[in-house]
């Protein structure tokens, strides 16, 4: 049973994981880079997550994967960048990992029921949602929310 969603406050997906926590009513947290970095400046202090003691990405994203069951992964395409470390993290780690790769058109409702089941059978509490930034993909926030929304409503 999902009780927590955490990830690293990047544009995009990580922020719109968080924006559809808060407004569920569902904790959220995770890690970000010391001095709450993303890529559209300093992360606001309404976001409940904790900096690391280094500005380092890298680290950040390997600390939100070592502290849940899971990762779901949401991309358009083949992971890259800060996304792809994500999955090697995972993967290094041993942790459960889904992608969602949305140029493959599933509808909302659809990959929100495929990460229910996942989460289901994975016993996944704590979640950690990472993937695309806006800047490289300015409509995988909105595309997220409504999945995200689908699968917690």
């Amino acid at each position: 049973m999902l009780k927590k969603i955490i990830s690293g406050g990047q544009t995009g997906v990580d922020r719109a994981a968080l924006d559809v926590a808060m407004r569920l009513g569902l904790p959220h947290g995770g890690w970000v880079p010391k001095g709450r970095l993303a890529e559209d400046g300093p992360l606001p202090s309404y976001y409940q997550l904790d900096e690391m003691p280094t500005d380092d990405y890298a680290a950040r994203t390997e600390k939100n994967v070592l502290d849940s069951e899971g990762t779901l992964l949401i991309t358009r395409g083949t992971p890259s960048g800060g996304s792809d470390y994500t999955r090697k993290m995972a993967l290094k780690h041993g942790k459960q990992l889904l992608h969602i790769d949305l140029t493959l058109g599933q509808r909302a409702s659809d990959a929100a029921s495929l990460i229910a089941s996942w989460i289901e059978m994975n016993r996944i509490e704590t979640l950690n949602v990472a993937g695309s930034r806006a800047s490289g993909d300015p409509a995988i926030y909105m595309d997220t929310v409504n999945i995200l929304t689908h699968l917690l409503q």
